[in-house]
């Protein structure tokens, strides 16, 4: 097991490894360094998960992310447009998340985005969703655990999955998304892992080492 502790630097949330200091500390920051640069420079709406998730010029989709980690996706997909509401189970997570918004707030560009947060376990706040308020687009991203130890993993990521755990109910929270979404859900996959379940996407959009399975409901 990893130990590893919340400490703020530099005004950031971060979460620290105790006993490495070969690894950075891990925080959210939408306004700087690789989200930024992919906002800029990322590809718009030509982006893999934009295809993926069906964004048009004239529609205004709504996605629930169930599997928020550092937002990364949720924040390209609201800076493409859609109305984005992530939510996040691991305490320690949301509150890095939860900091990165507070900052990001302040900037009024990123005030326009819709970016929402809530902290809940995602089959749960599955099973609270109505008619009225279902989404357009469930997007889920689960954790599993790594196959090996290679380079190819980054340190970021097996600490994150120490912290977080794996998703092992990711096969039920497809099920249920299935009923809930309005027009789809999407499962963010490594290129070569088997699908979520024995269910075959709808549409398969494959990247150099990840790829979006598809689902439609219309």
């Amino acid at each position: 097991m990893m130990a590893y502790h919340l400490i703020n630097i530099d005004g950031y949330l971060s979460l620290k490894l105790t006993d490495k200091n070969t690894l950075r500390p891990i925080y959210v920051d939408f306004l700087e360094g690789a989200l930024a640069h992919r906002k800029q420079y990322g590809g718009g709406k030509n982006q893999l998960i934009a295809k993926a998730v069906g964004i048009k010029s004239s529609l205004k989709l709504s996605v629930l992310d169930v599997t928020a980690g550092l937002g990364r996706d949720a924040f390209v997909l609201a800076t493409l447009g859609c109305a984005v509401l992530m939510c996040e189970r691991s305490p320690i997570v949301f509150a890095l998340l939860e900091d990165g918004l507070r900052r990001a707030e302040k900037v009024d560009w990123f005030q326009a985005l819709s970016l929402k947060l809530i902290h809940a376990d995602a089959i749960d706040y599955l099973s609270t969703i109505t008619e009225k308020n279902r989404p357009d687009v469930i997007y889920i991203d689960p954790m599993f655990p790594e196959r090996n130890k290679s380079a190819l993993v980054k340190k970021e990521m097996r600490v994150l999955r120490e912290v977080v755990g794996e998703d092992c109910d990711a096969e039920k929270l497809l099920s249920m998304a299935l009923l809930i979404a309005k027009k789809r859900v999407v499962v963010k996959r490594a290129k070569l892992a088997p699908t979520l379940t024995d269910k075959k996407p709808d549409v398969v959009y494959k990247g150099k080492s990840s790829r979006f399975d598809v689902y439609t409901l219309k």
